[in-house]
């Protein structure tokens, strides 16, 4: 299983190690610009920023704050260094689409799938492992990517404010890093379980088409949706089609994308940033694993990764 899942990685490096690396450059600089930008700007209309050096600077304002809005600037920090891995995540969704859409596919359209047959490695193994590489692995990179990349961001901010005498160094000290960290981490389950719907019916499709996979997974089930709401339309079937769309539709083709398990979570939002990172901390988000939802979804999956299993075995396509 190690060496499938370096395979894995190996052939598909671009979207899995250089796709999130690359995101996370390209949101640093964006953010670079935004300074440059800001700085250039206020130089022109003779717009300075000074506080009077380290006398009268944000050291002396972290001194005085009570606890709640200390609690509050952490909290602020805790979601600057949690938005690059929010967009890097994004974009890691688009690449476990096409991976998960192709990887059986392509294995059978190239040939290379008599090579890997040649070998004493079991159909099972290997999906199982591109299952794996998609579900945990992916995530893992997003999570070391992104807080690093938070990270430098906020050295970044706290380094252009330095230049004008104010002291945010600090206030650095009230974000909860390894708190990030560890509840990126701990999601990781709980993306597993959401999206393996979505991996199992991509790669079943993978599997299962002889000519564009995409088709089929795509427009499949969003045919079936508009049938169901052509016949409410004529009358001649009452379906309520709402769930269709949610609970079929959504959870087989955007599962892939992270956090739609807060969809099965009471009560997430809030006033303030605090507030707002409580309701999606671990604690809460492990709520979802009383959905039913969720558990019909595993169901289903495991289903048709048998199913992508079988076409592998057996699908002849000569």
């Amino acid at each position: 299983m190690y060496w499938l899942i370096k395979r894995e990685l190996w052939e598909h490096r671009g979207g899995f190690v250089w796709t999130p690396i690359i995101t996370g450059g390209v949101f640093l600089l964006l953010n670079l610009m935004g300074i440059i930008t800001g700085e250039v700007m206020g130089r022109n209309a003779g717009f300075n920023v000074s506080f009077g050096g380290a006398g009268n600077n944000m050291r002396l304002l972290s001194s005085n704050l009570d606890k709640q809005s200390m609690d509050a600037v952490g909290a602020g920090l805790d979601m600057v260094m949690y938005s690059p891995t929010m967009i890097i995540g994004l974009v890691m969704g688009f690449v476990v689409f096409f991976y998960c859409l192709g990887t059986l596919y392509d294995d059978r359209r190239d040939r290379s799938l008599l090579f890997w047959k040649s070998l004493p490695i079991s159909d099972t193994a290997t999906v199982l492992s591109k299952v794996v590489t998609a579900t945990i692995v992916a995530p893992l990179i997003v999570v070391v990517v992104g807080t690093l990349t938070g990270i430098v961001m906020l050295l970044m901010f706290a380094l252009a404010l330095s230049f004008h005498g104010v002291g945010v160094w600090h206030l650095l000290t009230l974000s909860h890093p390894l708190q990030v960290i560890g509840n990126l981490i701990g999601s990781i389950p709980l993306y597993l379980l959401w999206a393996l719907p979505s991996v199992g019916w991509l790669m079943l499709c993978s599997a299962w088409a002889r000519s564009k996979p995409f088709l089929w997974a795509v427009a499949l089930p969003v045919a079936v949706g508009i049938v169901m709401g052509w016949f409410n339309l004529l009358g001649t079937l009452t379906l309520q089609n709402s769930w269709y769309w949610r609970d079929v539709v959504v959870r087989i083709l955007l599962g892939v994308f992270p956090g739609g398990w807060f969809s099965e979570v009471p009560h997430v939002g809030g006033s303030n940033p605090a507030e707002l990172l409580s309701s999606v901390g671990l604690t809460h988000s492990y709520a979802a694993l009383g959905s039913v939802n969720l558990w019909v979804g595993v169901a289903a999956a495991v289903a048709m990764l048998a199913g992508a299993i079988w076409f592998r075995r057996w699908r002849d396509d000569s």
